[in-house]
């Protein structure tokens, strides 16, 4: 329709133009008539009026007044007084007006058009006499007798007013019926473009809305015809897309479930899948009495394997024995893995002493199982803390925490064993259990038998010699008989009754200390930063602050060449304090790295908030990336993620050659593990003479 309205004014413009035209030649046609007849009758009125004979006059008038239009025709005389008259004297419009000049004048009157010319006396030429019987007129040219009337002649403009109506009403019907036909051509031909295009339209609307199923007949030519068929093609491309989207999405989902319930290394049930089904051992025991038992089982003699042969022995140990272990239990029996070298069983409807044999057995076999690795061969124990599940089981946070505690009872009364937990009236040994490390730890504090261990952290980029090295620092326990004790088996004893302040502020002081005796004996730092790690206590610590304060003023330790490394749960479990600490360190010059990167559910939404220079990617998706595309998908989502914010990226748990070839196509910024370097002492790192330990008791 907005197509059809230019033409529309158009035609309506041409229509109103050749009407007022053809209406503008009646009416010149009319005064042209009536000027024709006015100069006709104005001679031949002459001799009437030169005889003053009336009816010669009217006889006149009357053959006048017999003309189309002409409604009344008089003959004046010179006066001006009306000498007959032909017609309807209501026709006449007041008195005679005699025209200027001798022409013809025309009045227009409204509806009429009166026409009035003067009556000459004709002339007398003299050359019609003899000369000599002219008469003399001294010189004289003869008098003329000029005007003998007037006579007038009133057309009425009727005529021209119907044909006027008649152009009009036929013009409006000519403009209405081309419009009409017009209208209907444009429509047809409008149709015959928007109906395809509906259809087109109204297929982009249900392809995007999901129905991909739509397909538009392709009648149409040209373009539109192009179109139909590439919106089919689309169709059937999305369709095909999506189906095969869909199998992906499923695949992945149930990928993603499997893993949300499983642990990735071993195949078997991780510690949250483990929990809901403690959860429903404990409601059947609610609802019906039935009797479960809960065995929390921890490996002897791992640590040494990862030790002697790094993290990727232990995940193949971890492997092997998490199989053999599945092959000695019923089916309806379930094992979980729940921490590093800890697992945990779950008997459904078995009673205490069939739960004992059970766990008895499965220390026999594990006893009995051997792990070789390139050449070597290692045998472990473990130790296990069994407590049952009935109507008198409150929680399942509550039997963890018992299964946990009766473990680490069996681990200090000479590991190798079962240890039942039996109710209230055993805690004192129970306490015994979980005091034991408690009280070993205070001893080596007071016996200076901690010590720092350096590993370095290198970049992996040799582009950027600019870069600074990192060496994160490690804490550890010399037994009496000169073996080192690694913090996972003193650290989870500490974070249970609240000494992790004190070895925080232990390892702080030290390794300022250390890098103080590093600047006095002359080692260049000016490319090493010590990495010191925090615990989620410490970022609570309300003190912290001011203990650093008077440290950094202490050791005259330059604050940008020290990095604090805090875990992400940590981090994200004491948000608030963990962002005031960080805030107020980075002031002064210090830098702040997140570990175990990726561990928890948040991750990405707390790294936005938390104004850290660094990510470490945390090491259960390093060791496996090469084997495991998920793990290296992780890896390297992280990475990008770190990048894109602005952050350092660090790999832990680089084990060999290949795990670092991997990082280095991904563009990971710094590595660590026992593939690049392994800790070692402050002396080994820095080739440095050995000196006794330090003695740092303002930590305490």
């Amino acid at each position: 329709m907005l197509a059809l309205l230019p033409p529309a004014i158009i035609a309506a413009l041409l229509a109103v133009h050749f009407t007022d035209s053809r209406l503008r030649d009646v009416e010149a046609q009319l005064r042209e008539r009536g000027q024709a007849i006015i100069r006709q009758l104005a001679p031949a009125s002459e001799y009437g009026l030169f005889v003053r004979n009336p009816d010669i006059l009217q006889a006149l008038t009357d053959s006048v007044k017999k003309e189309m239009d002409v409604i009344l025709v008089t003959v004046y005389d010179v006066p001006g007084e009306a000498v007959v008259m032909s017609g309807d004297p209501k026709a006449q419009r007041g008195n005679l007006e005699k025209p200027d000049g001798v022409g013809v004048g025309v009045t227009e009157d409204g509806d009429v058009l009166q026409f009035t010319a003067p009556v000459y006396l004709s002339e007398t030429r003299l050359e019609d006499f003899p000369e000599d019987a002219a008469p003399q007129l001294n010189g004289r040219k003869p008098k003329r007798i000029s005007i003998l009337g007037w006579v007038t002649v009133v057309m009425s403009k009727a005529t021209m007013l119907s044909r006027r109506d008649e152009l009009l009403k036929n013009s409006l019907l000519i403009s209405l019926l081309v419009m009409a036909g017009a209208t209907l051509l444009a429509l047809r031909m409008g149709l015959a473009i928007t109906r395809p295009l509906q259809r087109l339209v109204e297929a982009v609307e249900a392809i995007g809305r999901g129905n991909l199923d739509i397909h538009v007949s392709a009648t149409s030519g040209g373009e539109i015809q192009t179109l139909a068929q590439g919106i089919n093609s689309m169709a059937a491309s999305l369709r095909s897309a999506q189906e095969n989207l869909q199998e992906k999405i499923d695949l992945a989902t149930q990928q993603l479930s499997y893993q949300a319930t499983h642990d990735t290394l071993t195949g078997l049930i991780n510690r949250r899948e483990f929990e809901v089904r403690i959860e429903r051992a404990l409601q059947t025991s609610h609802e019906n009495g039935a009797t479960h038992a809960l065995c929390f089982l921890d490996l002897d003699q791992f640590k040494i394997v990862n030790d002697t042969c790094g993290h990727e022995a232990g995940d193949n140990l971890l492997r092997q024995l998490a199989h053999h272990l599945k092959n000695k239990l019923r089916d309806r029996d379930t094992l979980a893995r729940v921490g590093g070298d800890e697992f945990a069983l779950l008997l459904e409807n078995c009673s205490l002493d069939n739960a004992a044999d059970v766990a008895r057995g499965l220390l026999d076999s594990i006893h009995g199982f051997r792990f070789s690795y390139h050449g070597k061969s290692f045998v472990v124990g473990g130790s296990i803390g069994l407590v049952v599940i009935n109507r008198k089981s409150e929680s399942v946070s509550l039997i963890l925490s018992q299964a946990d505690t009766a473990c680490y009872t069996a681990k200090d009364l000479g590991r190798n064993r079962v240890y039942v937990f039996q109710g209230p009236e055993d805690s004192s040994e129970l306490r015994h259990a979980g005091t034991s490390w408690v009280t070993r730890i205070n001893q080596a504090l007071e016996e200076s038998r901690f010590c720092l261990h350096y590993q370095p952290i290198l970049p992996l980029d040799s582009g950027h010699p600019d870069r600074p090295r990192y060496f994160e620092v490690l804490l550890r326990m010399e037994q009496n008989n000169g073996d080192m004790v690694l913090p996972m088996a003193f650290i989870p004893a500490a974070e249970r009754y609240n000494l992790m302040q004190i070895l925080d502020r232990w390892v702080v002081e030290a390794a300022f200390a250390d890098y103080r005796r590093l600047l006095e004996e002359g080692v260049s730092m000016h490319d090493c930063i010590f990495s010191i790690n925090l615990s989620g206590s410490s970022l609570c610590d309300e003190k912290l602050s001011k203990f650093l304060e008077y440290q950094f003023a202490s050791y005259q330790v330059p604050p940008h060449r020290i990095c604090f490394e805090v875990t992400e749960t940590a981090a994200i479990t004491n948000l608030t304090q963990a962002l005031g600490l960080i805030q107020q360190q980075k002031r002064i010059g210090c830098r702040f790295m997140l570990d175990d990167f990726g561990s928890g559910l948040s991750s990405f939404t707390y790294l936005k908030n938390l104004p850290v220079d660094g990510i470490k990617i945390d090491g259960a998706f390093v060791k496996d990336m090469v084997a495991n595309s998920m793990d290296c998908a992780m890896v390297e989502a992280i990475n990008n993620i770190g990048h894109a914010m602005g952050l350092i990226t660090v790999a832990e748990y680089v084990e060999d050659a290949t795990i670092l070839q991997r990082l280095r196509e991904i563009k990971v910024d710094y590595v660590q593990g026992h593939g690049v370097q392994q800790p070692a002492s402050l002396e080994e790192c820095f080739g440095l003479t050995r000196r006794e330990p330090l003695r740092l008791s303002s930590t305490i």
